[in-house]
């Protein structure tokens, strides 16, 4: 049962977590993709310039001796996304617009965007430097253990309040997204601006204002990514690094264009990444009482080594081009 706990904790909660990262990241790229028809590479620089705009609030926040019950990287979550969201319309109508003005195919679009990407790094290790950061510097990341009221149960359910508010505020965004793109009208002319750009400009759809609207929420889910990200492990200015392929690898899987499938797509590279990186050998090991020694567990039955889990999104990513480019919901072909 031990085993079992340690299972517990180890792949689906840091499933559920990391699935929840992956999620909010895709749905950003999947946005742009549908309605704007290019790869934003510089969707996962996007998310690691919110978690430093976080970070500056929360130390304001800080330095001004505010005091809330939850991470001050929480409390400040709103007002970063805004900031984001304004700093990704200021991105799209410096760079992106002029190209689409001159018709630039998207192949050029995809280019502009790793020139923004060099960008944003550029300008987050001039200001912030090349180390990493923490918001837990002045405060105490609380650890949830819940007691499982078993006989020869040892091991406790373990969680932080960061990764708490994560699903939470992943749930909350996951049903806001979902009842602005089914009930309001403008989320209406998005959906079908995604399906089809050509049919929705010639029915009378501000199709500049889908645009707009279209970077907005995806600069705002970038900033709660890439906060999310940073208030469960570190913030540091190459943590786009770690973070561009999974989420990439989660848009297409689920199906580009497809909120939804970014959704899915989200969680299941989340898990095959903790699964792929689970030491098997630990649930297995009770075996070792009535198998042959020559049989015996190894200590280590792990897919692949910690260091090495962004090949379990690149494989998914292969698999899925290879097998179903249009991923699980249909979306745009890859």
């Amino acid at each position: 049962m031990n085993e079992a706990i340690f299972f517990f904790n180890n792949v689906l909660i840091s499933g559920v977590v990391l699935g929840s990262i992956y999620a909010v990241g895709a749905i950003g790229v999947t946005l742009i993709f549908g309605i704007l028809r290019f790869a934003h590479f510089a969707h996962g620089d996007m998310m690691t310039m919110g978690g430093f705009i976080a970070l500056l609030l929360a130390a304001a926040c800080t330095a001004a001796g505010i005091v809330a019950p939850v991470p001050t990287g929480f409390l400040v979550l709103p007002i970063a996304m805004v900031i984001a969201a304004v700093i990704a319309l200021g991105i799209d109508k410096g760079f992106y617009a002029p190209l689409r003005k001159r018709g630039a195919k998207p192949v050029t679009l995809l280019i502009a965007s790793i020139g923004v990407t060099l960008i944003i790094q550029g300008l987050i290790r001039l200001f912030f430097g090349s180390g990493s950061h923490s918001f837990f510097v002045t405060e105490t990341k609380l650890l949830f253990k819940i007691p499982i009221p078993i006989e020869g149960v040892t091991r406790t359910i373990n969680f932080t309040q960061p990764q708490l508010l994560m699903v939470v505020s992943t749930v909350i965004a996951v049903l806001a997204l979902h009842f602005f793109l089914t009930r309001s009208r403008l989320g209406k002319a998005m959906r079908a601006m995604a399906d089809n750009p050509d049919l929705a400009q010639i029915s009378g759809i501000n199709t500049k204002l889908v645009v707009r609207v279209t970077w907005i929420i995806a600069g705002a889910l970038a900033c709660m990514a890439g906060t999310m990200l940073a208030l469960d492990v570190s913030l540091k200015p190459d943590l786009a690094f770690n973070i561009v392929l999974p989420i990439f690898a989660a848009a297409i899987v689920g199906g580009l264009g497809q909120a939804y499938g970014a959704i899915a797509g989200g969680f299941l590279i989340g898990f095959a990444e903790t699964l792929a990186i689970f030491n098997w050998s630990i649930l297995l090991r009770p075996l070792n009482s009535v198998l042959p020694g020559w049989m015996a567990i190894p200590n280590n039955l792990a897919v692949v080594p910690t260091e090495y889990k962004l090949t379990v999104a690149f494989v998914i990513l292969v698999i899925v081009l290879l097998w179903r480019p249009t991923g699980i919901f249909k979306g745009a072909s890859t």
